[in-house]
Parts: C-alpha cells; sequence; structure tokens
C-alpha cells in the first residue's frame, strides 16, 4: 500500500535515493506502506479529504503537521478493511526554511506501543543515515566545485600574470591608514623586487629619481585631497641599477568624502619613452652633429615672435673653404669636418642658450638677454679663432674659417632679427673671410651693408 507523494517535482530529488530504503525497512519489518511528502507549513488542510482509508490516513498527516512533532500511535481504532491502524508520522528538515519532509509509515495492522515506538526508532535512524549520506555527498560536490573553482581561479590568475607580463603592466594598492602595499607580480618586476617579499611605500620611493619622485607626489597629494584619479610618467632606478620608465594611474577611493584607499596600474614604458625620445631627437637635432637642427632653431624664433621666447643676440656662421675639402678629399672628410667644427661651437658658447646647425655648412647660435653687445663680438671673434686652427684627420692636415655675422635684438620679429644677422655676416665673407662684422641699428651709414646688398637666402 503506497500513497503518492505530493509536490512531486519538488519532493522528487529529496525523496528519490530515500524511497529504496524505506521499502527495503518496510519490508523488514513487515509495515504495510511508506510515503514522503513535501509540505508547505502554510497549508496542513491539504491533507484533509474525504474517505475511509483516504481520511484515515490524511486526518493522521494534518495532526502531525500541526503539531510539529513526530506521531506514532500503535492503534488508531480507526475501522475499515483498508484503514491504517498503526501509524507513524515523522517531520523531516527541508531545504527551504518554510518547508519540511513528512514521512509516512502505516499498516493496517496495529502494534504494541512497544513494537510501534521501536519500529519509529529505526525508521528515524534510516533516515538520519540517509540525511547522513547525503550530506556526505553534499560536502564532496561542494569540495569538487570548490576544488574546481580554485584551478579556475588559479588558471584566470595564470592568464592575467602572463598577460600582465606581456603587456609589462602591475596592479598596486596603498591603504591610506598606514601606506601599506598591495602588489601583484607586475609590479614586483618592475622594481625588480623578489615575488612576495615585504615592501613598503618609503622603500619604493628610495628607486625614484628625484625629479619623478617630486613629480609623483604633487600628482597623488593632489588626487588624494580631491579625492579624484591622477596618472603620471616617472622614471626609476630598479634594485639592480636599471633605468626604467614607468606610467602609474591612480584611481583615489573615498568614504564620505574621506580618502582610504588609492588602487591603479604600473605600466613599464621604458621602450615606449625611448622610441619617443628617439623621435623627438631625430625632428629636434642634427645626427651627425648633435647640434639642434633649423626645426628647432625655428621654433625658438617663433617662440621670440609669441612672446614666450627672451633673445639677446644672434649669431649666424658659415664655414669657409668647406666646399672646396668636400670636393678635394670628398664628402667622409667634409663630414669629419663639420662635427670638429660643431664641437667646437659647442666648447666656444657654453653659455649660449642655442647652437644650431641650420644648412650644410652653416650654424646659429642664440644667447640670451643678458649677453652685452661687447659680450657678443667677443664671443664671434672667439669662434673665428677656434674654427680657424688647423683640422688633423689621419695623415690630412685642414684648415677652415668662419665667417660670423652678429646681430643684437632690438625689438621687433624674428625674421628681421635674421636678416640683420645675415646681412652682418654678407659682410663678414666681404671683408675677406674668416672674420666677423656686427649689424648696425644705423646701418644705413655703416660698413655693413655699405655697397652690399641683402643676400636672398630664403632661410625663413
Amino acid at each position: 500500500m503506497h500513497r503518492p507523494i505530493k509536490h512531486p517535482a519538488q519532493a522528487q530529488a529529496a525523496s528519490s535515493d530515500l524511497a529504496p530504503r524505506l521499502q527495503r525497512f518496510c519490508d523488514l519489518l513487515g509495515i504495510g506502506g511508506a510515503s514522503l511528502a513535501l509540505v508547505d507549513a502554510g497549508i496542513p488542510a491539504t491533507f484533509a479529504s474525504t474517505g475511509s482509508a483516504a481520511s484515515n490516513l490524511a486526518n493522521l498527516d494534518a495532526l502531525t503537521i500541526v503539531s510539529g512533532k513526530t506521531m506514532i500511535i500503535a492503534d488508531t481504532q480507526a475501522t475499515g478493511p483498508s484503514a491504517a491502524r498503526f501509524y507513524v508520522g515523522l517531520l523531516l528538515p527541508g531545504e527551504a526554511a518554510d518547508q519540511s519532509y513528512l514521512l509516512t509509515l502505516f499498516d493496517i495492522r496495529p502494534r504494541s506501543a512497544s513494537m510501534a515506538d521501536h519500529i519509529a526508532g529505526l525508521a528515524q535512524e534510516a533516515v538520519s543515515q540517509h540525511l547522513t549520506d547525503r550530506q556526505r555527498r553534499e560536502i564532496e560536490a561542494q569540495k569538487r566545485t570548490i576544488a574546481d573553482y580554485a584551478a579556475l581561479e588559479e588558471q584566470r590568475r595564470t592568464l592575467f600574470d602572463r598577460a600582465s607580463s606581456t603587456a609589462r603592466i602591475g596592479i598596486w594598492q596603498c591603504n591610506l591608514s598606514d601606506n601599506s602595499l598591495i602588489w601583484t607580480n607586475g609590479v614586483y618586476d618592475l622594481f625588480e623586487i623578489p615575488r612576495n617579499s615585504a615592501v613598503t611605500r618609503e622603500l619604493t620611493l628610495t628607486l625614484y629619481t628625484e625629479k619623478s619622485r617630486r613629480e609623483m607626489e604633487a600628482a597623488r597629494s593632489k588626487a588624494v585631497a580631491d579625492c579624484t584619479d591622477f596618472s603620471v610618467d616617472c622614471e626609476i632606478i630598479t634594485t639592480t641599477g636599471k633605468r626604467r620608465w614607468m606610467r602609474i594611474t591612480g584611481a583615489v577611493e573615498s568614504r564620505d568624502g574621506v580618502a582610504h584607499r588609492i588602487f591603479g596600474m604600473k605600466q613599464d614604458i621604458t621602450e615606449e619613452k625611448l622610441t619617443a625620445d628617439r623621435i623627438r631627437y631625430l625632428a629636434e637635432f642634427d645626427v651627425m652633429t648633435g647640434l639642434a637642427n633649423r626645426s628647432l632653431f625655428q621654433a625658438r624664433l617663433m617662440r621670440l615672435d609669441e612672446g614666450r621666447e627672451s633673445i639677446g643676440t644672434m649669431l649666424l656662421i658659415d664655414l669657409d673653404g668647406f666646399k672646396q675639402v668636400n670636393d678635394t678629399y670628398g664628402h667622409a672628410l667634409g663630414d669629419e669636418c663639420l662635427k670638429e667644427a660643431a664641437q667646437r661651437l659647442v666648447a666656444s658658447c657654453g653659455g649660449a642658450e642655442l647652437v644650431a646647425r641650420i644648412g650644410g655648412d652653416e650654424f646659429a647660435v642664440l644667447l640670451g638677454a643678458d649677453v652685452s653687445a661687447a659680450e657678443s663680438e667677443a664671443l664671434a671673434a672667439h669662434i673665428v679663432s677656434m674654427i680657424g686652427r688647423p683640422f688633423v684627420r689621419g695623415d690630412h692636415r685642414l684648415t677652415l674659417g668662419a665667417s660670423v655675422g652678429v646681430a643684437q635684438y632690438r625689438g621687433g620679429s624674428s625674421e628681421s632679427l635674421f636678416q640683420q644677422a645675415d646681412i652682418a655676416l654678407y659682410a663678414a665673407k666681404a671683408a675677406g673671410r674668416s672674420t666677423s662684422r656686427t649689424f648696425a641699428a644705423d646701418a644705413a651709414g655703416s660698413h655693413e651693408d655699405s655697397g652690399h646688398p641683402q643676400r636672398k637666402t630664403g632661410r625663413l
């Protein structure tokens, strides 16, 4: 005799492995039948029905649910061919707080009170064993789930570390209450500090160059004060002495307007920085001589026109006899002469604002506003003397000269200043070369441009 399980969709999983065990238990003890039903705490009336046997069991089930405890009846005194005389009702905890399982054992034959208690105890033992087995299986399943999750996390961590290593990125965190640090492997590798070793903010700050440390601290302090983000490029010296550039990005986390944590990324941008510096160098400097090129020279003059640059004097220098060296000895030796001339210019113009190569054998020097006219003319004469010294390369002893034009800046445009220096340079060449001339303010009556029209250089 078996009754159908109520709410089968919900009770099926919980009862599927218990049902065979209950069936064997009933067969061994000669109990007529058993059932397991999932019941909701609020609807015990669903068990009430009419009919002799059905009403008998339903009412007993309802009484068990209402009482909320185990009910054992050795002899119900019920009458009828299929009425339940022996009844045991056990309430078992369900998955949800408001649900439970009702285990019913019944038979049309009565039992003695002692036998009823014994059977109920054995039934409870069987159910307990079932619950223990189920709990063990659940624990094993949870262990497998945790192991799978741990393996997945380890895989994700490995992938993240590999990706971070490839991108040269590390994650960092600083708790502002005690300045304690948390780093991923990428940050340790960036500073060349052994992974997972203890680090302090004081230690890492010593690895920044002084200029970068000041810039980083300023950006960080402002972000903390305003509870905002920041980004700054810094130069560091690793624990093994390597110079590297890194980009620090940080986000400040606050509570009630008070900063309590900073987290972000640190990325190795050394190659990016070197590439950018190389591109900038090629754009602004002459590869052969190492001097500023024409582009940077013109940029400085543009800053003068915009009022962002202060210039006192411009010197234009042209090498005398350079074409003959090229024609006679070839471009390789000519290039060596240009390099030597550039080195002598730099050595002569230690306090200059800019020394540039603006053409094949043409150079320019910009002096600050604090340099007097007399000092500018003395420097021009010194340049003529330095360039005029013999060049010795291998078996060759060469002599070049330098013509220098000097122009004092007295206002106006950079183009006018250049034209004045160019007029003075032309005058120096007209005077026999290897000498210098200065553009006079009253040029109409001066020797600089007397009888010598301005050269059409097209430099600016």
